[in-house]
């Protein structure tokens, strides 16, 4: 993209504020798709918005991937890329499933503590060194989760299990992604919208509502500004460091609040909010930590 390139050229100064400001747009697209995905879930299936939302995504990407064919030929440890493709798959349809029947902030809070769980699983399964600190810093955002979750007999309902269960694939998606580093971005990116088309595909078979063409704009819309977000979260990261932007990150659950209360007249709950603010810091501190010990990836994964 001619426009990208460009900012490349910049000086230091400058490339990192444009590193910054495609960060916050880019997750701010998110926030709408994933508000236009919360809306279109109130008439159609998870899995017919899967399924034409991917349609949209791999369409745009289509030129794309047919200049690097070649990239999809050999890939490293083709085992793991499937289970990556399957964990992707999953966590999205948790997600957009969860937000059925939740308020869009209460969904992305729990997706939040996706960097704390992969701290928590790289000492436990990849045994990765986790001082005193960090491990404090888990257990605090611990303590956000079940704050936001309000666990007891009345109030733990099913849909909050599967966005935690969304999380915990998304934070387990981020730990494989950090062992397929030589894979081409444009093969992670199109894998897990062709993963995601399959399981629309075959979802979408048992329940399919004819789309108005007003809906049709919206599942496409949809599609692309998943993909347009993606393209702008990998050039931020090549502007700048990834201690400078992915803390914006964060900003995402003001505006599930905002697309929220706006569309939906949601209401976030002050357990919500307080979990969601233990939560970031918690994820922020982990992250500052692993920055200072020279082990924070360069690379960010965001859910598609």
């Amino acid at each position: 993209m001619p426009f990208f390139k460009k900012l490349s050229a910049y000086d230091d100064r400058s490339a990192r504020l444009a590193g910054i400001a495609l960060m916050v747009l880019s997750i701010s697209m998110f926030s709408f798709g994933d508000a236009i995905g919360k809306f279109l879930v109130g008439t159609y299936s998870v899995g017919q918005l899967l399924f034409l939302r991917a349609c949209a995504a791999l369409l745009l990407l289509s030129p794309m991937i047919w200049r690097q064919r070649h990239q999809f030929l050999h890939l490293e440890r083709p085992g793991l890329q499937l289970f990556r493709v399957v964990l992707s798959t999953l966590e999205v349809a948790a997600f957009f499933l969860a937000t059925v029947y939740l308020p869009l902030a209460d969904v992305i809070t729990y997706y939040l503590a996706g960097p704390i769980f992969v701290t928590a699983m790289s000492a436990i399964f990849l045994g990765e060194k986790v001082g005193w600190r960090r491990w404090t810093a888990i257990l605090v955002g611990f303590c956000g989760v079940v704050i936001a979750l309000r666990p007891s007999v009345q109030t733990v309902s099913l849909p909050a299990l599967i966005a935690l269960g969304g999380s915990l694939s998304f934070a387990t998606l981020m730990l494989i992604t950090r062992s397929l580093r030589k894979t081409p971005d444009i093969v992670m990116a199109s894998s897990q919208f062709i993963g995601t088309l399959s399981l629309g595909a075959v979802l979408s078979a048992f329940h399919w509502v004819p789309p108005t063409p007003g809906s049709l704009v919206f599942f496409v819309l949809a599609g692309c500004i998943s993909v347009t977000a993606l393209f702008c979260v990998n050039r931020s990261l090549k502007l700048a460091p990834a201690s400078v932007v992915v803390p914006y990150q964060y900003s995402m659950i003001v505006w599930a609040v905002i697309f929220g209360f706006v569309v939906f007249g949601d209401v976030p709950s002050i357990a919500t909010i307080i979990g969601a603010a233990i939560i970031i810091g918690a994820g922020f501190y982990i992250y500052l930590r692993e920055r200072d010990l020279g082990r924070a990836s360069e690379e960010v994964n965001p859910p598609v």
